[in-house]
């Protein structure tokens, strides 16, 4: 099933019966395959990403810096988002690719595993993290780097099915 549209309003899972906020049960449900995708955008002035390209940044390797730190938020999200799910976390790729019409960097994460909830906060995490650690390496080049459009692209596996939107062009 592919879903482009609005969803329709479903009952609020994080809440018990009481109201109170509760982390959903996933225990009946069965571990199988599920597949998240992530992107996002740091837009900066373009004598700032030729900085970057050139290797001259003065905190150093910008980009290998931002997708080891969106590969290691990605393991540590149910750490950093009150009501996540642990996940045994199979396979993260970080991608930051330059741009220069943007002027900046495109991030895209892919997230899987296979467990009994999904991963697409584990993608949306990995695109946040590498690009606010692109930013910490850059700042000192330009203070008005900007971080925008971070969204879910598509998701795969679960109860609710199959997510694809259209993917930023230059993704």
């Amino acid at each position: 099933m592919t879903n482009n549209s609005p969803q329709q309003p479903q009952p609020l899972t994080h809440l018990n019966q009481r109201g109170e906020v509760n982390m959903v049960d996933v225990s009946d449900k069965a571990a199988t395959r599920r597949e998240a995708l992530a992107e996002g955008r740091v837009r900066m002035l373009l004598s700032t990403l030729e900085s970057l390209m050139a290797g001259n940044a003065p905190k150093g390797d910008v980009i290998a810096t931002a997708k080891l730190a969106g590969i290691m938020a990605a393991k540590q999200t149910a750490q950093l988002i009150p009501l996540c799910h642990p996940l045994p976390l199979s396979k993260i790729n970080v991608e930051l690719q330059p741009d220069p019409e943007l002027p900046g960097y495109r991030i895209r994460a892919q997230v899987i595993t296979t467990a009994e909830t999904g991963v697409e906060m584990e993608a949306l995490t990995a695109v946040s993290v590498a690009a606010l650690t692109l930013y910490d390496m850059a700042k000192a080049l330009e203070k008005s780097i900007e971080i925008e459009s971070i969204r879910l692209v598509s998701k795969t596996g679960g109860k609710s099915g199959d997510y694809h939107t259209q993917p930023d062009e230059k993704n």
